[in-house]
C-alpha cells in the first residue's frame, strides 16, 4: 500500500512539474540572433565603450578592454516573448585566440541571473587583484551564471543551470585552437546529444548523461558579451562572429566551406572586410587580391577599390561580384546549395562582363542625401504629388508645421501652416482638387480637459491654383487626433479620423468616418466606431471588398488590446476580424503578387502599474483567401515601433521599420528588410535614427529615396 502511495505521489509531482513548465513561454520559430551585432550597432557612429575594433590577417575583430556595461543587455530584448531558453540551439563563434595561461578560462559570452544584474565591473588594477582573490571556483558556480560559453587551453566549456539550478559543466577537450589564427566553432545542443564542429572538421559528438534542461528560466537575466560581467574571465582574443541559432543545427548551414576557419553566418557590418588597397596599375588586375577571398555577411557598398571582389550573402544564399559600382548576381536563391557553394566561392574573376540590359531597378545600398533642419520635432511626413511636396507635422504650436518642395538640392521650405501639436498629415484628392488634412492634438495649449479650444479642431486645407498655396477649407472637431485616412468607395470620398483620447484619461471613445457631401462641398459625419486610444487607420481593397483597420493603442489600463479590421457592407463598416496587439501604432497593407499582407507596429507592453516592455515583436499577417481570415506570417523584433513603410524596386520588395525607443535610448537603428520568399523578410540595411517617427518612400527622376522624421530632434533625413 505504501509503495502505491509513493508511486502516485511521484506521478502527481511529475504532472505538476510538466504543468509548471508549460506555463512558461518557450522560444520557438526564431531566426538566427546576432549577439555581437546587437551590442555593436546600438550607436553605429562609434565603437561601444569597453571594446575596440582591430584588424588581424586582413580581417576585423572586436577586442574587449573591460567588462563594460555597454557589452551587456537584457535577454528579453533579444529573446522576445520568451521565459525559457530554447531547448535546442546552436552557437556560432569566430574568434582569434591568444595563448592561454594554464588553468585560465575566458568567457565568449554569459547569461547572468538577476542576482548579478547590478554587478559593477571594477576598473582599477588594485580592485581587479582584490576581486580575483575573492573569486573561487565555488563562487563561479553560484555567482549567477545561468548559461555561459568559455575557452581554456585546448578546451571549450559550456556551463549552465541544470535541474534544481545545480551547476552543470560540459567540457569539450582536445580542440587545439592555433594561437593568432582565426577559427570558427559551431556548438550544437540537442535534446539528447551535443556536438562541436571546429573549422568544419569532423565533429566531436556525444550523448550527455543528463540532457540540457527544457525549463531553463531566463527571466530578468542579462547577456554579457566577452565576459561574465567581471574582469576575471574577460576574453583576451578577437571576436568576429557570435550568433545564437535557436531550434537549428547551424553546422549544416556553414559546412562544407571553401574557407572553414572563416565560415560566416552573420558578421556585424562594422567588422566587414576592409578593401585591399592596391597601386593604381594593379586596380584592374582581379586575378588576386580582393577577389581571392570572398567577403561574407550583409551588403556593403560596391566601389572601384572592390572591383572583382566576390561577396556571398548567407541570408539570400546568393553569390555576387563587384563591377566597380554595383553588385552583379553570379548565383542566387535555391540554386546555391551547400555543394555548389564551395565550388563558386573558390572562383577567381579575371574579367567582368556586364549584362547588356542593366536598366533593371534594384536596391544596392542606401546613401545619405540630405539632413533637413526643421523648426521643431516632427511626428509625421506626408509626400504628395503637387510638384512633389512633403508636409511635415511639427510638434511646436509656436512655429507651426510646414510644407517643403523637392528641388535638385533636396527639400526646401515652401509654406508654413499654423498647427497646434500636429501629429500627422494626409493628402487626398476629390476630382482634380488637392487637399491636406492635419491632425491637431492641442497638446501644448489644451490645459483644461473641460474646454474644447480651437486647437482641438483638425483642419482641412485646399490647394489654391491662384495663390499656389494651401488655404484653410474646413475645420472638424477631434480629440487628440493621431491620424487621418482618406479613401474612395463607389466613387464617394471618405475621411476617417483616429481620435486618441478625450481629456487625459478617457481613451475609449468614438472615432469618426466623414463623407464628402457634393451639394454642400463639405465633409459630414457618416459613421462612428468605438476605439481605444486609436493611433492609426489603414484602408485597403481586396477584390470587390473594402477594408479599414484601426490600431488600438491604450484603454487607460493596458496596451494589450484587440485592434479591429472592418469590412464595408451595405454602406457601413462592420467588424471582420480582431487581432491582439500591444500599443499598436501603425498598420501597413501590401501585396506581393497575389498575396495580401498586413503588418502591425507594436509600441510596447504595459499592464496596470507594471513596467513597460519596449522590445517586442511586431507581426506580419497574411490573408488566407480560403479561410477569409488574416493569419500570423512572421514576427519581427522591433523597439517601440511606430511606423512601417513598404515599397518595391523592380521585382524586389522591402519593408522599413521606424524603431523609436528601446527603454534606454532614442538613438537606434531603424532596419530595412528585403523580401526573401519562403524566408519572409530578412534585414539588409541598418539605418541610424533618433526617435524615428515615420518613414516615407518616393521617387524622382528615376532615383528612389527614403525620408524619416524625428520626434526627438529638429531634423529629418
Amino acid at each position: 500500500m505504501s509503495m502505491q502511495i509513493f508511486i502516485l505521489l511521484l506521478l502527481w509531482a511529475s504532472r505538476v512539474t510538466e504543468t509548471t513548465t508549460d506555463a512558461w513561454r518557450q522560444c520557438t520559430e526564431l531566426l538566427p540572433l546576432d549577439l555581437l551585432s546587437f551590442v555593436l550597432e546600438r550607436d553605429t557612429s562609434r565603437v561601444v565603450p569597453g571594446a575596440r575594433v582591430r584588424q588581424s590577417a586582413g580581417l576585423r575583430g572586436v577586442q574587449f578592454l573591460s567588462p563594460d556595461a555597454s557589452m551587456s543587455f537584457p535577454a528579453s530584448q533579444l529573446l522576445v516573448n520568451c521565459d525559457l531558453f530554447p531547448k535546442e540551439f546552436s552557437i556560432v563563434i569566430t574568434v582569434k585566440v591568444n595563448r592561454f595561461a594554464p588553468k585560465r578560462d575566458e568567457y565568449i559570452f554569459s547569461l547572468m541571473g538577476p542576482s548579478n544584474v547590478e554587478t559593477v565591473a571594477l576598473e582599477e588594477k588594485e580592485d581587479e587583484q582584490r576581486l580575483r582573490k575573492k573569486e573561487t571556483k565555488s563562487d563561479e558556480k553560484h555567482a549567477g551564471v545561468v548559461l555561459g560559453l568559455k575557452l581554456s587551453q585546448n578546451s571549450l566549456h559550456f556551463v549552465f543551470n541544470g535541474r534544481r539550478k545545480a551547476a552543470e559543466h560540459w567540457r569539450f577537450q582536445g580542440i587545439r585552437l592555433a594561437p593568432n589564427q582565426w577559427h570558427t566553432l559551431v556548438l550544437v545542443i540537442g535534446l539528447h546529444h551535443r556536438k562541436l564542429t571546429v573549422d568544419c572538421n569532423p565533429p566531436l559528438e556525444s550523448a550527455p548523461s543528463r540532457a540540457f534542461p527544457s525549463d531553463l528560466n531566463i527571466q530578468a537575466t542579462r547577456f554579457h558579451i566577452g565576459s561574465r560581467g567581471r574582469w576575471k574571465g574577460l576574453f583576451s582574443g578577437l571576436m568576429r562572429q557570435l550568433v545564437l541559432v535557436p531550434n537549428s543545427d547551424a553546422s549544416n548551414q556553414l559546412c562544407p566551406s571553401s574557407d572553414p576557419r572563416l565560415a560566416a553566418l552573420s558578421v556585424p557590418p562594422l567588422l566587414l572586410d576592409l578593401p585591399v588597397r592596391r597601386r593604381q596599375k594593379e586596380r584592374h588586375d582581379t586575378s588576386s587580391g580582393a577577389a581571392g577571398r570572398p567577403s561574407v555577411g550583409v551588403e556593403r557598398p560596391c566601389s572601384e577599390l572592390l572591383q572583382g571582389q566576390l561577396w556571398f550573402n548567407p541570408l539570400k544564399k546568393g553569390l555576387y561580384v563587384c563591377d566597380g559600382s554595383v553588385w552583379i548576381t553570379v548565383l542566387e536563391g535555391e540554386h546555391t546549395t551547400a555543394n555548389n557553394k564551395q565550388l563558386y566561392l573558390s572562383v577567381t574573376i579575371d574579367k567582368i562582363v556586364l549584362p547588356s540590359n542593366t536598366d533593371h531597378k534594384r536596391l544596392d545600398y542606401v546613401l545619405e542625401r540630405q539632413v533637413l533642419t526643421t523648426s521643431s520635432e516632427t511626428h509625421d511626413v506626408e509626400i504628395q504629388g503637387i510638384g512633389l511636396m512633403a508636409a511635415m507635422a511639427h510638434r511646436s504650436s509656436a512655429s507651426g508645421s510646414a510644407v517643403y518642395l523637392w528641388t535638385n538640392l533636396g527639400f526646401r521650405l515652401y509654406q508654413n501652416i499654423s498647427t497646434h501639436g500636429a501629429l500627422s498629415w494626409k493628402h487626398f484628392q476629390i476630382g482634380k482638387k488637392a487637399y491636406l488634412v492635419v491632425s491637431n492634438s492641442g497638446t501644448e495649449t489644451n490645459k483644461s480637459v473641460d474646454k474644447q479650444p480651437e486647437s482641438d479642431f483638425s483642419v482641412i486645407y485646399k490647394w489654391s491654383n491662384r495663390r499656389k498655396r494651401f488655404v484653410r477649407f474646413q475645420t472638424l472637431q477631434t480629440y487628440c487626433a493621431r491620424d487621418w485616412e482618406a479613401f474612395n468607395i463607389n466613387e464617394q470620398t471618405y475621411l476617417a479620423v483616429a481620435n486618441h483620447r478625450m481629456g487625459n484619461n478617457n481613451h475609449t471613445i468614438n472615432s469618426v468616418i466623414y463623407k464628402w457631401n457634393r451639394s454642400t462641398k463639405s465633409f459630414e459625419v457618416h459613421q462612428t466606431l468605438i476605439t481605444s486610444g486609436a493611433y492609426d487607420w489603414e484602408f485597403f481593397k481586396v477584390g470587390p471588398y473594402h477594408f479599414l483597420v484601426v490600431a488600438n493603442a491604450f484603454d487607460g489600463i493596458t496596451t494589450s488590446l484587440d485592434s479591429v479590421i472592418y469590412v464595408w457592407i451595405d454602406g457601413k463598416f462592420q467588424v471582420f476580424q480582431t487581432i491582439k496587439t500591444f500599443c499598436a501604432t501603425n498598420w501597413e497593407m501590401f501585396q506581393i503578387g497575389s498575396r495580401v499582407f498586413l503588418v502591425v507596429a507594436n509600441g510596447h507592453r504595459l499592464q496596470g502599474n507594471g513596467p513597460s516592455q519596449y522590445t517586442i515583436n511586431s507581426t506580419i499577417y497574411e490573408l488566407d483567401m480560403s479561410g477569409r481570415i488574416f493569419v500570423r506570417f512572421q514576427d519581427i523584433v522591433t523597439y517601440s515601433a511606430v511606423d512601417w513603410e513598404f515599397f518595391s524596386l523592380g521585382e524586389e520588395y522591402f519593408l522599413v521599420v521606424a524603431n523609436s525607443y528601446n527603454g534606454e535610448s532614442y538613438s537606434l537603428n531603424s532596419i530595412l528588410y528585403r523580401w526573401q520568399g519562403y524566408e519572409g523578410f530578412v534585414p539588409v540595411h541598418w539605418l541610424p535614427t533618433i526617435g524615428c517617427s515615420d518613414w516615407e518612400f518616393f521617387s524622382s527622376n528615376g532615383e528612389s529615396f527614403l525620408i524619416y522624421s524625428s520626434a526627438k530632434a529638429p531634423l529629418s533625413k
